[in-house]
């Protein structure tokens, strides 16, 4: 914890119907990532993936930021042999698992692990004031939790070389024009925004948002022709659910479906 800092969580969690609302909680340092704030986080998705009740995530920071990267206090004596043995990577992998929708409302700056954060999120909703950025060549470094992996994907090759190989962060605008942000709202209204996507999707079958979720995240670790067939086995194995039946019933009938998650 940086001397500066209160005794205050470090993260906060709230329950909203269907919908759990994560806030990273170190507004002093712009939520800098400590490995505690990260094994933190990891934790309360893998609550909120236990619990059948949880239709949806939305996470967010504290303040001016939503994460402005790694704690560099914690990085200074840092050695390639104590990041092994800190297992940090496993918190981040534990995050890009997480098997139900999760929605980053970015109310300030995703700098370096904050921007890798976003990205591992499948909804972005930004602040007109968010940035976005991989500062990590200004420390003699490079990004390590999926920035020179994700942000070409999501941006393509050429502007993601410029913003890794020279630090340049890319406002909100920019980022919605690129593709890494869905939504750009006045800084008032970024909640609002995330809490009515959550709410449309937690109003879906669980069943089929997981099965959908899964088969997008394939689109970025599997050749097309095994991902066309991994997406065809998901989509017959909602057949003969509940949910199937229910939601074929609903529209027939002209109602709105009862969804059971099974």
């Amino acid at each position: 914890m940086a001397a500066n800092e209160t005794a205050e969580p470090i993260l906060l969690e709230d329950r909203r119907g269907a919908v759990v609302e994560i806030t990273l909680n170190r507004p002093k340092v712009l939520n800098a990532l400590s490995f505690a704030l990260l094994r933190a986080l990891a934790d309360a998705l893998g609550r909120a993936a236990a619990d059948e009740g949880v239709r949806a995530v939305i996470l967010t920071g504290a303040g001016r930021a939503f994460a402005a990267g790694a704690d560099i206090q914690e990085l200074a004596d840092m050695t390639a042999a104590g990041f092994i043995a800190s297992d940090v990577f496993r918190a981040w992998d534990e995050v890009a698992a997480f098997p139900k929708p999760l929605i980053a409302a970015v109310n300030g700056y995703a700098l370096g692990g904050g921007c890798e954060l976003a990205m591992s999120c499948d909804i972005i909703v930004a602040s007109q004031e968010a940035r976005f950025g991989q500062p990590e060549i200004f420390l003699g470094l490079i990004p390590g939790a999926g920035g020179t992996q994700r942000l070409p994907r999501a941006v393509g090759k050429y502007l993601a070389s410029e913003l890794v190989l020279t630090g340049r962060q890319l406002t909100a605008a920019e980022g919605e024009r690129f593709g890494l942000v869905n939504r750009v709202v006045p800084p008032a209204l970024v909640m609002d925004a995330a809490r009515e996507i959550a709410d449309r999707i937690a109003a879906q079958s669980p069943l089929a948002v997981r099965q959908a979720k899964a088969a997008l995240r394939a689109v970025y670790e599997t050749p097309l022709a095994q991902g066309l067939e991994l997406e065809r086995q998901r989509f017959y194995a909602l057949f003969g659910s509940e949910d199937q039946r229910e939601g074929t019933r609903a529209f027939l009938e002209k109602r709105a479906a009862v969804w059971k998650g099974r």
